[in-house]
């Protein structure tokens, strides 16, 4: 028969891959740029509009300052970049920032730098989907009012695809993810050639006017510097992600270092082309962009009923000829398409980050086991479902989502180039370092020094500016976070301290007694197969038990047992309120009192059916009587199977069981 379940796995996961395999699945760098970068590619498509949207809250005279936040932004990329180049070279094992932080500053900050990063990797899903899901609603206007669902459905697309793989997921997205950079590139190119020509492209809201928030208008001083550094921090969205090649650095081919340090620098150069082209050509179109629309004067109809276009939309209708023309067309299509594909970037990042802790103790090792592709699964599976979650309670919304958003990402990055500059102190120490290694660790202690300072005063620029609308919660679920996995370290020390073999002697040592307990209810086949094994193990004392629920049952047994002359001594235990369980259990352990030194071995015979409404009419006293017994010391359960006719139909020797492939098992043969 066929296994249904086991055919729709195979369908929508793919095959089995064996353990051996691992290596067929290393990446290429054409293949590792669109699965490690499309994060912090596709926030150019958001980033301008991020630094627009704050500047605008004072009105439109504050515009003249996009270029200069702009050009920060650029340079703190370009740090970041060629700072996290080094941890490429230094640290090849994976775990990037916590690894860096672990090793040099300790595990309390690496624990923090984790917990930072597994956050704001849910963050970079949801902002990412609900960004696309924007982008989406501006070609088509209509679906505004299934936001929501829409972001939930690509969350569990992207979870379905990044189950099949890393390398299917890199194919997958590569395309969308080239699309969009050349999209944009053209658009820049068009959009610059027209203006250089005298023809220069106009936006839809050129002509709309802003009206200033009244806490906002006129600024000067203290103020418009706080106005301009919440801009900034905006704006520095586009460096969410970038750290994520340092963590996925076993997955690229060989030379591994060398290869991850150049798609680095390959998406590190793209990316300041894109972002830079972007918000000249806001600039030059006049794109003007609020959180709320009826700040917007000029605009056709009622304010509240006016639906704003993303900067990137407003930039292809206005450099194509129009919201009908095809490039608009295809720039919003491979925007949205990228920016949903961008949290494919948290979806390879947060299960190898996932992994490492759970390696190291501090997260459930269930995370550091791979799938039957291959893939972190249960990763995947736990960062989907925060996700989408968050989605859900946010309504899919891009502007409150972003106020939980890079803080995180600022923590690791601060703390991680504070690591490396202590990294290269040791390295600069040690008098078997040689001239040339010496050199080079002189450089890039002063590029990781500079990025732990300006990484550092963004930090605190993030956090003065956006905690109070929100980063709050991103600290909170970060504090949480860190202490939960310091709760499951310690979990998982103390129970490797319980379990820690003292003296194998004693360990060894055989008790003084075993006595046999076989539970029976009714005389039948499966009770005399159990009496056979329990009889099998030549215990020093062998009894049957059974509870007295019916007199009337309690005496046919009785009578069975002596008609067919069975040699073990049957032990009847009263049970005047029906119970079956209690009196089991209190029998039992009275003679763990009694004799303290002796093991009592229970034996349970229980039926193995083939359907699931079969495991309701059976089994259900066997269940809650070894859920009881597991808790009792010095008591062995053992169970002794029956298997009625319908468990034969049940069994797929073509189905393997969970984790067979990791085990090496071999394929079954079909029956024939």
């Amino acid at each position: 028969m066929i296994n249904v379940t086991a055919l729709l796995k195979r369908l929508a996961l793919g095959r089995a891959m064996r353990s051996e395999e691992l290596q067929e699945t290393l990446l290429p760098k054409r293949l590792a740029l669109p699965i490690f970068a499309s994060d912090p590619l596709s926030s150019v498509a958001y980033a301008t509009q991020e630094i627009l949207l704050v500047l605008t809250l004072g009105g439109l005279a504050y515009l003249h300052f996009t270029p200069w936040i702009a050009a920060a932004v650029v340079a703190l990329m370009a740090v970041v970049v060629l700072s996290y180049r080094q941890v490429v070279h230094a640290y090849p094992s994976g775990g990037g920032s916590y690894e860096v932080v672990s090793t040099n500053l300790g595990p309390s900050a690496g624990l923090v730098v984790a917990a930072s990063l597994l956050v704001d990797y849910v963050m970079t899903v949801a902002v990412s989907v609900a960004s696309g899901v924007d982008n989406i609603i501006s070609a088509v206007p209509a679906l505004a009012d299934h936001r929501v669902l829409m972001a939930v459905c690509f969350v569990a697309l992207l979870t379905g695809v990044n189950l099949r793989g890393m390398r299917e997921s890199g194919r997958a997205f590569a395309a969308p993810t080239y699309l969009f950079i050349t999209g944009v590139l053209i658009m820049v190119a068009t959009g610059l050639l027209r203006y250089l020509l005298g023809h220069a492209p106009v936006s839809e809201s050129a002509s709309f006017g802003v009206t200033a928030k009244p806490a906002d208008a006129g600024l000067a001083g203290f103020a418009l510097i706080m106005l301009c550094l919440r801009a900034f921090s905006s704006g520095c969205t586009a460096l969410t992600g970038v750290e994520a090649i340092s963590n996925g650095v076993p997955a690229f081919r060989k030379p591994k270092s060398k290869n991850a340090a150049s798609t680095m620098g390959i998406m590190g150069t793209i990316a300041v082309v894109m972002f830079v082209g972007v918000t000249t050509l806001a600039l030059i179109t006049k794109v003007h962009i609020t959180a709320d629309s009826c700040r917007l004067t000029g605009v056709p109809g009622d304010c509240g009923s006016y639906t704003q276009r993303t900067v990137i939309a407003q930039l292809a209708a206005a450099v194509f000829g129009g919201e009908h023309s095809f490039g608009f067309y295809f720039v919003q299509a491979a925007t949205a398409l990228v920016l949903i594909l961008a949290a494919n970037t948290a979806f390879n990042g947060f299960p190898l980050l996932a992994s490492i802790l759970a390696q190291h103790r501090y997260l459930p090792r269930q995370l550091h086991s791979r799938g039957d592709r291959l893939a972190f699964s249960n990763g995947i599976l736990a960062l989907a479902l925060t996700a989408g979650l968050l989605l859900w309670f946010f309504k899919a919304d891009v502007t409150s989502l972003i106020h939980l958003y890079i803080l995180g990402v600022f923590t690791s990055f601060t703390l991680s180039q504070t690591g490396m500059v202590r990294h290269w102190n040791g390295e600069l120490r040690d008098p078997a370092t040689d001239a040339e290694r010496r050199r080079h660790g002189r450089v890039a202690r002063v590029i990781n020094a500079l990025g732990a300072v300006v990484t550092g005063l963004v930090l605190v620029i993030v956090l003065a500016t956006k905690f109070t609308q929100g980063a709050w919660l991103a600290v909170v679920a970060a504090m949480v976070l860190c202490l939960m996995m310091r709760g499951i370290r310690r979990h998982y020390d103390s129970v490797a301290a319980e379990l820690a073999v003292d003296d194998p002697r004693t360990e060894l040592a055989r008790p003084s007694r075993v006595l046999g307990i076989v539970l029976i209810s009714t005389l039948h086949k499966p009770t005399l197969r159990a009496l056979a094994y329990a009889r099998a193990f030549r215990p020093d004392e062998l009894e049957a038990l059974t509870v007295a629920v019916d007199r009337e049952e309690t005496a046919h047994l009785r009578e069975q047992w002596a008609a067919l002359d069975i040699d073990i001594p049957l032990k009847v235990v009263d049970s005047p309120y029906r119970e079956i369980t209690r009196p089991v259990v209190e029998y039992i352990r009275s003679v763990r009192r009694s004799s303290p030194r002796d093991v009592v071995g229970v034996f349970i015979p229980e039926y193995v059916v083939g359907h699931w409404w079969e495991h309701l009419l059976h089994n259900q006293s066997a269940l809650w009587l070894k859920s009881r017994l597991l808790f009792t010391p010095g008591v062995m359960v053992t169970s002794v199977p029956w298997q009625l006719t319908s468990s034969a139909k049940a069994d797929h020797p073509a189905g393997r069981a969970p984790g067979a492939v990791r085990r090496g098992e071999p394929r079954p043969r079909a029956r024939s």
